[in-house]
């Protein structure tokens, strides 16, 4: 049994595969680039492809099926990057490799305390030695209502999280859990808007909620609300969450995730001019924490994703049942 790895990172993943290799009994080729049409030649011979966040089109998923590719996993929770329907017209099976949602969970509380407690001006004062105070003033998290968009595995941990804090919470989801109703209330999503001074989301991107947050329902939130996305980027337009931080209507930003961010984040870029506008006005805001994609990023997931990503490769050409298969 053959694997392809594209987006193999040698400071951590490689080690890790290499392990898995010999205890697993699979034959892997490392690629430490993205697939693309140039070196999608690599999987020739190999039944299973492993990659990451990279944007697999129908073009490239076609390619896969040439090179005699059956099997498609990503090391990633959510897989809106991979064209399920082209995997489907191809006969291609795809998995991923959910993480644990402690990381995730944990970087979610760290960006809600870094924005309400103006946490970016303070360490850009700081390292100027400006050492004032007016316009850094914080507010606690005892006095604010959280909206919990999304209890997931990922939004259930941040519930717990919170429970600490004093903070009164409220949470919408589709699918009501019993094991956060003593410390949450569900509300419609008109009412979480309406409600709610942090909002965050914990929600797959799905053709139901993109732009779930647009002009629309900005309009309908609290002055000054502050706006956490560790989740997907199209959830959230981006013209209009620069509309409404630069009219004041929301009052901070704390962003692991935007819009268009295939092909920029994990990568060195900078001698580049990048062709994300949005990006480079949302990292200018003094109010708007924005970090790369990497809230999940702990040793505990990197090895989490490399072993379960082969372990599902493995029950697949096994013929078993395969808990990682989405599609």
């Amino acid at each position: 049994m053959r694997v392809t790895v594209y987006n193999c990172r040698n400071f951590d993943e490689k080690e890790l595969f290499l392990k898995y290799e010999k205890e697993l009994g699979i034959e892997l080729v490392l690629c430490a680039d993205a697939p693309d049409l140039e070196n999608i030649s690599l999987a020739k011979g190999s039944e299973c492809v492993d990659i990451i966040t990279s944007k697999i089109t129908r073009e490239m998923m076609k390619a896969f099926h040439e090179n005699g590719v059956q099997y498609l996993t990503t090391r990633t929770i959510g897989y809106d990057h991979i064209d399920l329907e082209a995997a489907r017209e191809f006969g291609i099976k795809v998995g991923n490799a959910p993480y644990g949602p402690n990381g995730v969970a944990d970087y979610t509380v760290m960006l809600i305390l870094m924005s309400i407690r103006k946490m970016k001006r303070i360490l850009e004062r700081t390292m100027i030695q400006d050492y004032t105070l007016a316009g850094v003033q914080g507010r606690e998290l005892k006095d604010l209502t959280i909206g919990v968009i999304g209890t997931g595995r990922i939004g259930r941990t941040l519930i717990h999280n919170l429970s600490g804090f004093g903070c009164q919470m409220i949470a919408y989801d589709l699918h009501e859990q019993e094991e956060v109703k003593p410390y949450v209330e569900y509300v419609s999503l008109e009412e979480l808007f309406a409600k709610s001074d942090v909002i965050t989301l914990h929600t797959p991107l799905t053709d139901e909620n993109y732009h779930l947050i647009d002009a629309k329902s900005i309009a309908s939130m609290k002055d000054g609300v502050v706006i956490i996305n560790t989740a997907r980027g199209a959830l959230i337009d981006s013209e209009a969450l620069i509309n409404a931080i630069e009219s004041g209507k929301i009052g901070a930003a704390g962003l692991d995730v935007v819009e268009n961010e295939f092909g920029l984040y994990y990568y060195d870029h900078k001698s580049d001019i990048l062709n994300n506008r949005e990006l480079a006005i949302l990292r200018g805001f003094p109010n708007v924490t924005v970090s790369h994609h990497m809230a999940f990023y702990t040793d505990n997931c990197v090895e989490t994703v490399v072993r379960d990503s082969l372990l599902s490769c493995k029950l697949f050409m096994e013929g078993k049942e395969n808990p990682w298969e989405v599609a």
